[in-house]
């Protein structure tokens, strides 16, 4: 380097930093590379693959029944709405219909991981502002909502709750009576919050008119969920795409106007009501009978069955060793996760095993829009922009 290339590398005010790869403010492995100038970031690249694990591939490798837990391990926030979107694929290719109870149960469990998801963004969003208290007392709904999970499943985090055909377990006694108390105090909760948070000086000022993501952008980068509603496109999965029982069930959907961290915000705090509004009407309408589809291919036998009847043990062993047999076809399946749709592209050739298995995970969507709208702000812009986004690491590397 001569002299001069010297003086002139002193004098230029551009810095490339790196925000992450591993950083309290990344909310995982993930990596923005940005050349500020002063404080603002004149461009941005965003990197992945620190989390690489390979599921796609293991989805190919492991049986249907075997790969399930490794949906727990995509938005580890909400498992139990990729156990379902997982479950729901396979159902397609086999042309199984869930029964109307397990379709009940499959719904209760979306509805709370998105509360749970949600309640996540919003408190970290929160506290990497500087509003501690709006997280902790977010943290003890969450953990409220993580034990009536643990009540159904026997896990709070990873649950591998859902079966292809049904559930691995039906709900406790007392669950529905459980979750109706939830509905009933939750509601007050999100009220506090609210008056914390919604003429904030502070909140208001780091998340008004930061991070806009608008309608433009947001369609031309295949944005979903959230961020799209936020930038006024009406799209739910849940209405125009319905599944299950939601055609049956009364909620609104939430739109922003302007796609900034503040549209974002307001929109996940309403969406937490009207699933509080979705699980009243569950409580109210999810009927009794069978939790299983009545089809031998893949109902798993009562566990008294197995310890008296050898034909019983056998096909017990068959479907856990083996694997179940789903025939020749292909199927895409998508659910209105959290942040976004979560779909499962299934290809099958016959056998236990699935011959291509694909993942559409909202966060890697999310992310491209986030490096997009970075430009022009400031650094600590970019942290309350990403807690927005919601980015969750495990199912953007895959």
């Amino acid at each position: 380097m001569s002299n001069n290339d010297l003086v002139n590398d002193l004098y230029n005010p551009n810095i490339l930093i790196n925000l992450g790869p591993q950083h309290p403010a990344m909310h995982g492995t993930l990596r923005v590379m940005a050349r500020i100038n002063g404080e603002t970031i004149e461009d941005a690249e965003c990197e992945i693959g620190y989390l690489h694990r390979g599921i796609e591939k293991l989805g190919e490798d492991k049986t249907y029944h075997q790969w399930m837990v490794y949906t727990d391990r995509l938005n580890y926030c909400s498992a139990l709405n990729n156990n379902v979107a997982y479950a729901m694929a396979v159902e397609n290719i086999m042309g199984i219909t869930p029964t109307e109870r397990c379709q009940y149960i499959r719904v209760i469990c979306m509805e709370l991981s998105r509360i749970i998801d949600h309640i996540i963004c919003v408190g970290v969003n929160a506290m990497d502002a500087g509003a501690m208290t709006a997280w902790f007392l977010l943290y003890n709904w969450r953990e409220e909502a993580y034990t009536m999970i643990e009540s159904m499943c026997g896990m709070r985090l990873t649950t591998t709750y859902a079966r292809i055909g049904g559930m691995s377990y039906d709900l406790p006694d007392n669950f529905t009576e459980r979750m109706w108390k939830f509905c009933e105090e939750f509601p007050k909760a999100l009220e506090e919050i609210e008056g914390l948070l919604n003429n904030n000086r502070i909140w208001i000022d780091r998340t008004k008119d930061v991070g806009v993501i608008d309608k433009k952008m947001a369609l031309d980068m295949g944005a979903c969920g959230v961020i799209l509603r936020a930038a006024g496109v009406d799209y739910d999965l849940r209405r125009d795409r319905p599944y299950y029982m939601y055609p049956d069930l009364e909620f609104d959907v939430v739109i922003g106007e302007n796609g900034d961290a503040w549209d974002r915000y307001l929109i996940r705090m309403e969406e937490m009501k009207q699933s509080i509004r979705i699980l009243k009407q569950c409580y109210e309408k999810i009927p009794s009978g069978p939790l299983w589809v009545d089809d031998k291919r893949v109902q798993i036998p009562a566990k008294m069955d197995v310890y008296t009847k050898m034909e019983v043990l056998i096909h017990h062993f068959k479907i856990f060793m083996e694997g179940i047999d789903v025939p020749p076809g292909e199927a895409y399946t998508a659910v209105e996760g959290p942040n976004g749709e979560v779909g499962f592209y299934i290809v099958s050739r016959g056998g236990p095993k699935a011959w291509r298995m694909r993942v559409k995970s909202p966060s890697f969507i999310n992310f491209q829009a986030y490096e997009k709208s970075l430009v022009g702000y400031k650094i600590p812009d970019a942290v309350a922009h990403l807690g927005s986004v919601n980015i969750i690491a495990g199912e953007l590397d895959r």
